[in-house]
Order: structure tokens, then C-alpha cells, then sequence
């Protein structure tokens, strides 16, 4: 039942369950089972670096466009001038 609860968190990238459950972990019982969770947890593993990977390019480009839509700004003058 774990382990196909830990399957349907990866394949639908819930990772809340996925949190739950890694919090939760049962005592696994056979050689069979401690495989599969170890399968699991390698392509878990694989997902959050993929996301935090995707994460990032997604920062660093929200930064450039900042930086771009911040490039075509021109300073207000920081004083009234009233001589003209």
C-alpha cells in the first residue's frame, strides 16, 4: 500500500505526499520491497532536482528581465528645478 501511494506521489509530482510518506516510512519487510523503495526514492530524488533545476532557470530569467525592463528607465531627477 506504501509503496503504491509513494509511485502515484512521483508519477503525479505531489510532493506533500511524497513528504508524508517519506515522513512516515514503514518498516519494509522483504528484500523486495526495500529494492522498489530504494528504485522510488532514486527516481524522487531525480524529480526534486528537476524541479529545483527548473526553479532556478525560471529565477534567473525573471532576474534578467528585471534588469532588462530596468535598463530602459531613465532617472527622475532627485531635485526640483524651477530656474528655466
Amino acid at each position: 500500500m506504501w509503496l503504491n501511494q509513494l509511485k502515484v506521489a512521483i508519477v503525479t509530482e505531489d510532493f506533500s505526499l511524497l513528504e508524508s510518506l517519506l515522513v512516515d516510512l514503514p518498516p519494509l519487510s522483504n528484500t523486495k520491497e526495500i529494492e522498489s523503495a530504494l528504485l522510488l526514492f532514486s527516481q524522487a530524488k531525480e524529480l526534486l532536482e528537476a524541479k529545483k533545476d527548473e526553479a532556478k532557470a525560471s529565477t534567473q530569467q525573471i532576474r534578467k528581465n528585471i534588469n532588462f525592463l530596468k535598463s530602459g528607465i531613465t532617472e527622475a531627477p532627485t531635485k526640483f528645478d524651477i530656474s528655466s
